[in-house]
C-alpha cells in the first residue's frame, strides 16, 4: 500500500502541482490566521464587548444588509427590466448611465449627501431660494446610510438581471401572452423565476459590499461589524479581540455565500438563442413612458449626477487650496500602487487559472475556485489575516540579521509597499479571475492541442497560442482592478506605509478632519478613473 501511494505520487504530482499549492496557501493565508489565532483568546475587552456593543454591531449590520438588499432590487431590478423590454428615446444611453454609479465609491457618495443636507449646504440654499425657507434634512442616521449604501451598489443587481433580461426566451413572453397573462403577471410568474439565480448573484456582491464598507459607516456614526474591527485594532489596539469580530464577520460572508448556493441548486436557466432569440422591446404610451423615466432616472440622478454636480462645485471652491504638490505626489503615488497592484494580481489570476489544469493530480484540477475567496471577505479582515502572520515573518528576518550580519534592520514586509501589494493581491484576485476566465473558455482549444503535438510545452503553447488571443481578456481584468484598488479604502487605511498616501485615504481625511469641500478634488480624480471600466462592462455585456 505504502509503495503504490509513492507511485501514485510519483506520476501525478509534477510542478504545476507544487505551485498549485503554493498558490492556494499564497491565497488562504487570511483565512487560516483568523482560524489558528482563535485558539489564542480574545483580548481584555472582549467582554465589554460582547455585554455592551456586539448586539449594536449585529443589528446594525442585519438591518443594513436587510434594507440595502431590499432598495438595491428595486433600483437594478426595475432599471434592468425597462432598458431591456421597453423601446424608448436615449434608451442606449441609459443603459450604461445606469451602471456609473459604479464609478462613485459609497464613502465618497455619502461626504457628498452629508455636506449637500448640512447646516448652510445645497439644499437649505435652494429650499430658501425657492421659498421653502430653510428646511434641513438629516441624512447622517441609519436610514440615510442605507440610502446611500443602495444607490451605490445597486448597479450589482442591474448589471446581473440585464445581463438575464437581454438573451431572456421571447417564446416564453409570448406563450404567457397568448394564454392571456397581463405585462405584470408575465413578469412576475415567467421573468423573475427565470432571472432569480443571476439577481441574487448580484445581490450577494452588494452585501459583500455592505459588510466591507467602512468610511461611511464610520462617518455616519453607525456601528457595523467593520467599524468595530477598526476600533478594537486602532483605539483599543487589541487585534486579537479584532480577529474574533473578524471571524463573526466571516461567518457571516460564508452563510451568505451559502444561501446563494443553496437557491441556485443545481438549476440552469441558459437559452439558446437558436430556439429563443432575443427580448423583444415594447413602444409605449407617453403616459407610460414618462413613469419609466422617473423610474430608471432616480437612481441615475441621486446615484450619479447629483453628487458630481456638488463635488464639481466644491472642487471649483478648493481647488487652488487642495491642488498643492503634495496633492499630485499622493495622486501619482495612487496610480503608481494601483498600476503595480493590477498588475501582479492580474499576474497571479492567469497563474491561478492554468496552473490547477496544467498539474496531474484530479483532487487540485478545481482548485482554481480558491481565487474567489478574497473578494468573499471584506478588506478590514484580509488586512488583519496577512499583517499577523507576516510579523512573525518579520521579527525572524531581524533575528537573522541581527545574529548573523550583526546589522540592524527594520520591518521588511510589515509596514512597507509589499505587504499593501500582497494584500491587494488577495482582495481583488476574483475581480481578475473571472474575466480571464471567461475570455480562456471562448478560446478553439484545438490550437493549443496542435502546439503540443507539435513538441511544445504547456507554458510555451500558452505564450505563444493562448495569451495572444486572451490579450482584451487581461486588459480588462487590469483595468478592473486598477480602478477598484483607487477606490479601496478599509485596507488601505491599515495596511499604507506612513510615508505613503492615495486619494482614497485623502478624501477620507478631510472628510474626518470636517473639511467635506476639500475632499472634492481627490474624489473627483477617483470617479474619473471609474469611468472607464463602467463603459467596458457595458460593451461586455453588449457582445
Amino acid at each position: 500500500m505504502k509503495y503504490r501511494f509513492l507511485t501514485y505520487i510519483k506520476r501525478d504530482f509534477n510542478i504545476w502541482s507544487i505551485l498549485t499549492l503554493a498558490i492556494i496557501g499564497f491565497i488562504s493565508v487570511p483565512i487560516f490566521t483568523v482560524l489558528l489565532q482563535l485558539f489564542e483568546g480574545p483580548g481584555e475587552t472582549w467582554t465589554h464587548i460582547v455585554e455592551n456593543l456586539l448586539a449594536d454591531y449585529t443589528l446594525n449590520s442585519v438591518i443594513l444588509i436587510l434594507g440595502c438588499s431590499f432598495l438595491t432590487l428595486i433600483f437594478g431590478v426595475s432599471s434592468a427590466w425597462i432598458v431591456s423590454r421597453y423601446n424608448f428615446v436615449f434608451r442606449k444611453q441609459i443603459e450604461w448611465l445606469l451602471i456609473v454609479p459604479l464609478a462613485i465609491p459609497s464613502y465618497i457618495t455619502a461626504y457628498t449627501y452629508a455636506g449637500f443636507f448640512d447646516y448652510g449646504g445645497t439644499f437649505q440654499y435652494v429650499t430658501k431660494s425657492i421659498g421653502f425657507g430653510a428646511l434641513r434634512f438629516d441624512i447622517m442616521t441609519l436610514s440615510g446610510l442605507i440610502f446611500i449604501l443602495s444607490i451605490s451598489t445597486y448597479p450589482y443587481v442591474y448589471l446581473s438581471s440585464r445581463a438575464v433580461f437581454l438573451y431572456q426566451s421571447a417564446r416564453l413572453i409570448e406563450a404567457s401572452k397568448v394564454l392571456g397573462a397581463s405585462e405584470r403577471k408575465t413578469f412576475f410568474k415567467i421573468v423573475l423565476p427565470i432571472a432569480r439565480p443571476a439577481i441574487v448573484g448580484g445581490l450577494i456582491l452588494v452585501i459583500m459590499e455592505v459588510l466591507n464598507d467602512y468610511g461611511a459607516a464610520q462617518y455616519y456614526g453607525v456601528n457595523t461589524f467593520t467599524t468595530g474591527i477598526f476600533r478594537a485594532w486602532f483605539s483599543l489596539e487589541e487585534p486579537s479581540t479584532a480577529i474574533y469580530l473578524s471571524a463573526i464577520l466571516l461567518i457571516v460572508v460564508f452563510i451568505c455565500i451559502g444561501l446563494e448556493r443553496l437557491q441556485r441548486g443545481s438549476k440552469n436557466f441558459a437559452f439558446s438563442l437558436k430556439n429563443g432569440g432575443d427580448l423583444h422591446r415594447l413602444t409605449i404610451s407617453n403616459k407610460k413612458r414618462f413613469i419609466l423615466y422617473l423610474i430608471v432616472g432616480f437612481p441615475i440622478v441621486f446615484g450619479f449626477i447629483l453628487p458630481c454636480l456638488q463635488l464639481v462645485y466644491w472642487s471649483y471652491l478648493t481647488f487652488y487650496s487642495v491642488a498643492s504638490k503634495d496633492f499630485f505626489i499622493t495622486a501619482l503615488q495612487s496610480l503608481g500602487i494601483a498600476f503595480l497592484a493590477a498588475l501582479l494580481t492580474t499576474l497571479l489570476a492567469l497563474l491561478s487559472l492554468y496552473f490547477p489544469n496544467w498539474n496531474r493530480l484530479s483532487v487540485l484540477k478545481k482548485s482554481s475556485r480558491v481565487a474567489v475567496l478574497g473578494y468573499a471577505m471584506p478588506g478590514a479582515i484580509i488586512a488583519i489575516g496577512v499583517m499577523i502572520p507576516l510579523l512573525s515573518v518579520d521579527k525572524w528576518l531581524i533575528s537573522v540579521f541581527k545574529i548573523h550580519l550583526n546589522l540592524d534592520i527594520g520591518f521588511v514586509i510589515n509596514g512597507t509597499i509589499l505587504l499593501l501589494l500582497y494584500a491587494y493581491s488577495i482582495r481583488f484576485l476574483a475581480v481578475a479571475f473571472n474575466p480571464i476566465e471567461a475570455g480562456q473558455l471562448k478560446l478553439n482549444k484545438s490550437l493549443t492541442e496542435v502546439s503540443q503535438l507539435l513538441g511544445k510545452g504547456k507554458l510555451k503553447s500558452f505564450l505563444n497560442v493562448e495569451l495572444p488571443l486572451l490579450k482584451f481578456s487581461i486588459t480588462g481584468a487590469f483595468i478592473l482592478v486598477f480602478v477598484d484598488i483607487m477606490k479601496e479604502l478599509p485596507l488601505t487605511l491599515i495596511l499604507k506605509p506612513y510615508n505613503l498616501n492615495t486619494l482614497a485615504v485623502k478624501a477620507y481625511e478631510y472628510a474626518s478632519d470636517e473639511l467635506i469641500m476639500e475632499a472634492a478634488l481627490p474624489s473627483l480624480c477617483i470617479i474619473a478613473t471609474g469611468i472607464i471600466p463602467v463603459i467596458l462592462l457595458n460593451r461586455l455585456i453588449l457582445k
